[in-house]
């Protein structure tokens, strides 16, 4: 029995039993209350605790595979870089003999492999570990610096990229496709690889250097 309880009787008429009764004072219902509400928070922080570790192990996971990422791509982008001056080169000898501009562009035809011959991308970079982490959030957890570069990384891969659609639109232009204007359609393939791709790899390669060190895990 609690120290600060007491036994009350309560009579009863003839021929029914006492009934006793515990009597508490106020200090024992307020230990009791204090119990619970320590419980309580007892169990919210241990709740919190827990689903912050949880947290914790998916944005590193999601940083992790994003860093996993952009090393690859880095190694696309060096592979991608020197096939691209080798492409360069090829237009720049074109340029220069009006015979072989006749054989790449004849017969209404423009033929690419002269020029590119494993087409005008020879490596593609991935943002698939982007897309999923900024689908979980990500840039609310990781810092302003950590999430401003890698959209930058991100957005210049892009443009990257667009080479293919927009050497694509040249060659699709019926006037692309005429012989005599041959030697103007190479210089706006060539221009196009300057823009979109090979002007832009070596700030890129420092981003990714940047990155890939500033995401490492500690």
């Amino acid at each position: 029995m609690p120290q600060h309880a007491k036994n009350k009787i309560v009579p009863k008429h003839d021929g029914e039993k006492l009934e006793i009764y515990t009597v508490r004072d106020w200090k024992e219902y307020v230990g009791e209350s204090l119990l619970i509400v320590f419980s309580v928070f007892l169990g919210l922080f241990f709740t919190e605790f827990i689903n912050s570790r949880h947290e914790k192990k998916e944005t590193q996971e999601l940083v992790n595979n994003i860093r996993a990422e952009l090393i690859k791509n880095k190694q696309f982008t060096v592979e991608q870089y020197a096939y691209d001056q080798q492409v360069l080169k090829s237009i720049d000898s074109a340029l220069a003999d009006p015979k072989l501009q006749a054989r790449i562009v004849t017969n209404d035809e423009f033929h690419l492999n002269y020029i590119a011959p494993a087409g005008v991308l020879y490596r593609y970079l991935d943002n698939v570990a982007w897309d999923v982490a900024k689908g979980h959030n990500i840039l609310s957890k990781i810092t302003f610096k950590q999430a401003a570069l890698l959209t930058r990384i991100y957005d210049e891969q892009a443009r990257i990229m667009k080479v293919e659609d927009e050497v694509a639109k040249v060659m699709f232009d019926p006037q692309a496709r005429k012989t005599p204007n041959a030697h103007a359609t190479l210089m706006l393939i060539k221009d196009n690889y300057h823009a979109w791709a090979v002007d832009r790899v070596p700030g890129l390669l420092k981003q990714y250097d940047e990155a890939i060190e500033l995401l490492k895990e500690d």
